[in-house]
């Protein structure tokens, strides 16, 4: 069933879109995470032009950041304060990454600079998630479970001016240092269309010490809002947005997440992580592969 994409001026197989869409959220759903970290890339491998797999998977990862959100309002598990100042960060860095996203279109570096910039991310995302995740399972099978973190927050948040009182995370510190993550979050939303979800989780846990209960949940809030906001920032500035692909995209991970969650129930959180840290390394040399693999003719010429 072929598709035609107006922005991506490509046919598609529209089973296909739909089907990459339901894995990614079936994987949101077992591994806890927003997905777009890999949907870009997988449109990319698929033969979506990065600018537009970038653009369209930032309104997809909105569409199913909101059940998500209203899951952990009803269980008091958002801080909207820190979310509010998480948001303004990151609806600064929208305009920041949309500067840097035009410049690099320009200048006809935008296509390399992702495919660059999601090795290096998820090679060391999935590098570190190995590790931790073998670890685990190490100590789980010797009978010693590892030990969980004293939450703090970094010397260098400590260090900033003007600090706030965030009651529901139970922290005092400065804006500013939510402020800049969501900025950088931001930026990274624009220009690679993720939701930012798998560099915040970490970050708000161990340089913000925010606890657990609220993390994923105030994450998600941030998400939510700063994805939308990137969406109308790429639709009013690069016009890479391709509202059939993200639709297509939407209706297969809207599907995926729910059974993703019920198969999470099944499996050990270490087992999963592990298998999560495969599949974002094997995406990484993956996309290494197509920016170092030089094909035998370069160029070819077909005779009519």
């Amino acid at each position: 069933m072929d598709l035609y994409l107006p922005i991506a001026n490509l046919s598609v197989n529209a089973l296909v879109i739909v089907a990459l869409g339901f894995g990614v959220g079936l994987l949101s759903g077992m591994f806890g995470v927003g997905g777009g970290f890999l949907t870009t890339p997988l449109l990319i491998v698929y033969g979506i032009p990065p600018t537009v797999a970038a653009a369209s998977a930032a309104s997809q990862v909105t569409g199913a950041s909101v059940s998500g959100v209203f899951a952990h309002f009803r269980r008091n598990g958002v801080d909207v304060q820190m979310g509010a100042v998480l948001v303004a960060g990151g609806m600064i860095g929208s305009l920041a990454g949309a500067w840097l996203f035009a410049f690099l279109q320009a200048r006809g570096q935008i296509d390399t600079v992702i495919a660059i910039v999601y090795v290096l991310l998820l090679g060391s995302i999935g590098g570190l998630m190995l590790y931790e995740s073998v670890q685990a399972i190490r100590a789980a099978r010797a009978g010693k479970p590892m030990r969980a973190g004293k939450r703090r927050h970094h010397p260098l948040v400590a260090a900033l001016p003007l600090r706030w009182r965030f009651y529901r995370s139970g922290l005092y510190i400065s804006p500013l240092a939510p402020l800049i993550l969501g900025f950088f979050t931001g930026v990274l939303t624009v220009l690679l269309g993720v939701g930012g979800g798998f560099i915040l989780v970490p970050a708000m846990i161990y340089l913000l010490g925010m606890g657990t209960a609220v993390v994923v949940g105030t994450s998600l809030f941030q998400i939510l809002f700063v994805t939308a906001w990137a969406t109308m920032v790429h639709a009013t500035t690069t016009k890479a947005v391709d509202i059939v692909l993200a639709a297509l995209l939407l209706l297969g991970s809207v599907a995926g997440a729910q059974i993703g969650a019920r198969l999470a129930l099944r499996a050990r959180p270490e087992q999963l992580r592990l298998a999560l840290a495969l599949m974002v390394l094997v995406v990484a040399f993956r996309m290494l592969l197509g920016l170092a693999w030089r094909p035998d003719e370069i160029y070819s010429v077909e005779l009519m």
